[in-house]
């Protein structure tokens, strides 16, 4: 019945246009509400093949062998409370799940050497051969240093940023190729950062494949001046301080 609801809430204005090749659901992790719209978006849509942030590729195929594998998979992959996204899965009846999810030796490698070396030959076509423009830069290293509680060394931001460039770039990649072989539309599923336009998956989508129209929706707790396409609010969620645990030591 809650999805249901959220399904009327949601769908309102999406349905008066026509759906993007690639549709980007971006999500705060731990709400519940958000993953609500995230399938209540992906009712709506039917797409033919759904990218997942969180899933690697071989998580995804033993997905696609057998559905009651998702909790399983989704445990292997790190991420934790299945539950939340569970109607996501229940939406993807028949639609083929794709892993995106860079490997951790991978993002190790990018921190220290830079996201062009690991991504290879369509670096380029992704822009990750060349350096931020540097009032982006700061911006994007302040950001990295809030997220992570101010808790960090302001030297370790650089890297955080790189790694973010690198994953955005592999979900583009993965959303690119999917709609080559399954076709419109795509839905990627990823946090809120890597939907925004400016420079998260749609940005580097326009650069790799300017022909290839996207949309991208926030799920959003509150007012935000981050870049969607379309911005839904839903209730915060109830959560403890995730900045206690480093800031109290």
């Amino acid at each position: 019945m809650r999805l249901a609801i959220l399904f009327l809430c949601f769908a309102a204005p999406a349905l008066a246009q026509p759906a993007a090749d690639i549709v980007i659901l971006g999500e705060v992790h731990d709400n519940p509400d958000a993953h609500l719209g995230q399938a209540a978006a992906i009712s709506e849509l039917q797409p033919s093949a759904v990218v997942f942030e969180m899933l690697t590729a071989e998580e995804a195929a033993r997905v696609n062998t057998d559905r009651s594998l998702a909790e399983e998979a989704w445990t292997a992959s790190g991420w934790s409370d299945f539950d939340l996204y569970a109607p996501i899965f229940d939406a993807l009846e028949g639609v083929t799940i794709i892993g995106a999810a860079a490997p951790r030796d991978s993002v190790r490698t990018v921190y220290t050497e830079g996201a062009a070396k690991i991504f290879g030959t369509d670096a380029a076509r992704f822009g990750l051969d060349t350096p931020l423009p540097e009032d982006q830069q700061t911006i994007r290293e302040e950001m990295q240093f809030a997220a992570h509680c101010e808790a960090m060394p302001r030297d370790m931001m650089a890297g955080m940023v790189a790694v973010q460039r690198y994953r955005d770039a592999v979900f583009a990649r993965a959303a690119l190729d999917a709609l080559d072989t399954h076709g419109a539309p795509i839905v990627v599923i990823a946090g809120n950062g890597h939907a925004r336009t400016d420079w998260g998956i749609p940005a580097m989508i326009a650069r790799a494949a300017p022909d290839v129209s996207t949309h991208s929706i926030g799920f959003v707790e509150a007012g935000t001046n981050t870049p969607f396409d379309e911005t839904r609010t839903v209730p915060t969620a109830q959560r403890d301080d995730p900045c206690a645990s480093l800031t109290n030591q």
